[in-house]
């Protein structure tokens, strides 16, 4: 049997670190947002005002206009928080 191909494009891979603009701007006049946390939602940063918002991944996709900036993260260490080392690659 074939495999099932899957139903939907495939998901943008974000990592913590990442600088994100949004289709529309922040109240506060800023458009760049840090990826500061990943999981069942994505915790984003206005880098303008500091305000914290976590979104569900779908969510962020539809409002993503483009990444800004990727994180300069270890080679093996994909989505390793800041502060803490990289674990052993599976």
């Amino acid at each position: 049997m074939a495999p099932i191909p899957p139903a939907g494009p495939l998901p943008i891979p974000f990592d913590v670190g990442d600088v994100l603009r949004l289709r529309k701007s922040h109240a506060c006049g800023g458009d760049q947002w840090l990826v500061d946390r990943l999981g069942a939602d994505i915790g984003i940063t206005c880098r303008s005002c500091g305000r914290h918002v976590l979104m569900d991944r779908r969510a962020l996709e539809r409002r993503l206009a483009e990444i800004v900036e990727h994180a300069t993260v270890a080679e093996g260490s994909r989505s390793a928080p800041p502060g803490r080392p990289p674990g052993p690659a599976r």
